[in-house]
């Protein structure tokens, strides 16, 4: 569910509590602004919810006396989605390490019980399979929304139940294949949803993002995990060993902690070369021009081994940053 609708939804359940509310209380509760808190107002009135607005000092919104939203009739797809939405949201706050708002916290709580509660129990444990299925890293920005439940559900069975599925999945270069995948476990990262799997086709551990799959089925037979590493390893190599133009090898004098704070796992494979404090630092990029400035904000050591247009690029970055500190200042 995307976030405007789901303030819009958290809106009209302030409205339902009873009396008046205040612009400036339901602009903090919703967490935007007073007058994006009006276009909500006017989306639930273009709804034929009858919300009145009410003039004055102590003026706001408040529900006409008397009125009751009738049942909320959702089928199972809609239920799942509005679900996972609701449960996603609240991982991925924590994932992030970002601010958490109690009283947001509160409302999607008591939302998702509402609608659990009146689950068929075929339909609920469907969904604890979804939920157990998935995984969320530290995203670096952007927010994975809730993927298609048609694509979503069937892979998130198959990862809980330790079963095959087939998948129809659109490369980047658009060509088609559809293949049949082991999958390990459902990731969210940056902004977007993978798919973590042994591909029979190839013969191969793949990652495949959600939003390139247009059609997922589960098959029967079973398949036996591996017992690590966790899917957001797999997720995270995948992509920082995924092929480019580029191969960079570095040796980085410092922890992979902090060499991780400039270059993520998504980006960089990183390992330790003991008994130095030294490490090894592999990246498949596109394009050179922005590593220098990267190893200058790491403030280590570090010797490059690869590729020899690399040296070139950091020698220029140092000079053009020698001859701003050696340009007197302008008056």
């Amino acid at each position: 569910m995307p976030r405007p609708l789901a303030r819009v939804l958290t809106l009209l359940e302030l409205l339902q509590s009873g009396g008046t509310r205040t612009v400036s209380e339901l602009a903090a509760r919703l967490d935007v602004d007073e007058r994006t808190v009006r276009r909500y107002a006017r989306q639930l009135l273009d709804l034929d919810i009858p919300v009145e607005s009410v003039r004055g000092r102590y003026g706001g919104y408040r529900l006409s006396p008397g009125y009751r939203i009738p049942p909320l009739m959702l089928n199972d797809d809609e239920a799942l989605a509005v679900l996972l939405s609701l449960t996603t949201e609240r991982a991925r706050e924590t994932a992030g390490d970002t601010a958490r708002d109690t009283a947001r916290d509160t409302a999607r709580e008591t939302a998702a019980a509402k609608i659990r509660r009146v689950l068929p129990d075929r339909l609920r444990r469907k969904l604890d399979a979804v939920l157990a299925s998935l995984a969320y890293t530290t995203p670096p920005g952007g927010i994975a929304d809730a993927p298609d439940p048609a694509i979503l559900l069937p892979i998130a069975d198959a990862v809980h139940h330790h079963r095959p599925v087939s998948i129809r999945h659109t490369a980047a270069d658009g060509h088609r294949t559809e293949r049949t995948l082991h999958p390990y476990g459902v990731v969210a990262h940056a902004g977007r949803w993978y798919v973590t799997a042994a591909d029979l086709l190839s013969g191969e551990d793949r990652t495949f993002r959600l939003d390139r799959i247009t059609d997922a089925r589960t098959l029967p037979g079973a398949f036996t995990p591996p017992p690590d590493p966790a899917p957001t390893t797999r997720v995270l190599n995948a992509l920082a060993t995924a092929p480019h133009p580029h191969r960079v090898t570095l040796h980085i004098q410092a922890t992979p902690t902090h060499i991780h704070t400039h270059l993520p796992p998504s980006l960089a494979t990183v390992t330790p070369l003991p008994p130095d404090d030294w490490c090894r630092v592999t990246l498949h990029v596109t394009h050179l021009t922005w590593l220098p400035a990267i190893l200058a904000a790491l403030n280590r050591p570090f010797t490059i081994e690869r590729p020899t247009e690399l040296r070139t690029l950091v020698e220029e970055f140092a000079n053009r940053l020698l001859d701003s500190a050696r340009r007197e200042p302008r008056h």
